[in-house]
């Protein structure tokens, strides 16, 4: 079969009538509002970021993102549905660590964190605190664990479900420690905060934001952070790493959009969310939600999301532990 030079050249334009026009869609992005899409419910943490973020994208270019809330199957629901949208910057997630052990936790994802996503920017990492009921005798994690072994199987500790970070810093810690606790798990942090102040569960690992006001109000006993540094908060709770070598668990958060959304447009977006995380104002709002800011760009958060999709896996796989 022959081909002529004209068909050639037909076809060879064909092919790059796409890039041509993604190339000029980057340089007049925006022209339409664009939505964040996040998986956890109205009110919650990862709305209010999603929600300040959107605000700081719409002030500073010139066009509205709208925060889509679309909770369920621990986030999977939001990530599946941005995986799949066109990768024109017009369809974000809001993204945490939640996606990066998701992809283990599931064993039916139709989508891939690190293959089908591109990173644009980490905007913060969130601690975490062992507390325990003041009814525990336990003043530090030292005695917490010596507790636990001398009562195997007796002692128990919350989560706010499988698959949530408080059952993800639970399961790295029973694995560093070799404890015998019973995990209880429940359908959110509330209710497991909520049993853990009455003295029905006795310890928990949650987040920050989570604990720290009843930490104040000294009605939980902090133990120890989840960071491998003392936090401005509590500046007075060693880390668990100090009695736990190795022990280090954070949430991050950062916006993502699809894979092969033009490199402009992230570098547009990312630029302007490491600008947001660096803003006074949205660093004090940050501090207000007991996180830190992480301001990443684009290069720097992809390796962060690449090995944090590694080391949760490792636990996941460690533990045995599968989604409900």
């Amino acid at each position: 079969m022959i081909i002529s030079r004209r068909h050639l050249l037909a076809l060879a334009a064909g092919a790059a009538a796409p890039v041509v026009a993604r190339s000029a869609q980057a340089q007049t992005y925006p022209t339409r509002p664009a939505r964040i899409i996040s998986g956890f419910p109205p009110g919650g943490i990862s709305d209010t970021y999603a929600r300040l973020i959107a605000q700081w994208l719409s002030e500073h270019l010139g066009q509205q993102f709208i925060v889509e809330n679309r909770p369920g199957a621990g986030g999977n629901l939001a990530a599946e549905a941005v995986a799949k949208a066109e990768p024109d910057g017009y369809t974000l997630l809001l993204t945490t660590s939640a996606d990066a052990w998701n992809a283990t936790l599931y064993s039916n994802l139709n989508f891939n964190i690190v293959r089908d996503f591109a990173p644009v920017a980490c905007i913060s990492r969130g601690p975490g605190a062992l507390v325990v009921n003041p009814s525990v005798p336990a003043n530090s994690v030292a005695e917490l664990i010596a507790y636990a072994k001398a009562n195997p199987g007796k002692v128990t500790v919350a989560s706010a479900g499988i698959g949530s970070a408080p059952h993800m810093y639970w399961e790295l810690f029973r694995i560093k420690t070799g404890v015998d606790m019973v995990h209880v798990p429940y359908r959110g942090g509330g209710p497991a905060v909520a049993d853990l102040l009455g003295g029905q569960v006795q310890s928990y690992i949650g987040t920050t934001a989570a604990v720290i006001g009843h930490i104040k109000a000294g009605k939980l006993r902090p133990l120890g952070v989840t960071t491998t540094q003392r936090l401005a908060v509590l500046p007075d709770v060693p880390p668990i790493a100090d009695t736990v070598p190795g022990y280090e668990a954070t949430i991050y958060v950062g916006i993502a959009a699809p894979r092969g959304t033009p490199p402009a447009i992230v570098d547009m977006l990312s630029k302007q969310i490491v600008a947001a995380a660096a803003d006074p104002k949205m660093v004090a709002r940050i501090a207000e939600l007991g996180d830190t800011p992480e301001p990443l760009a684009t290069p720097a958060f992809e390796k962060l999301v690449v090995a944090e999709a590694q080391k949760w896996a490792e636990v996941i796989k460690t533990a045995g532990v599968r989604a409900e």
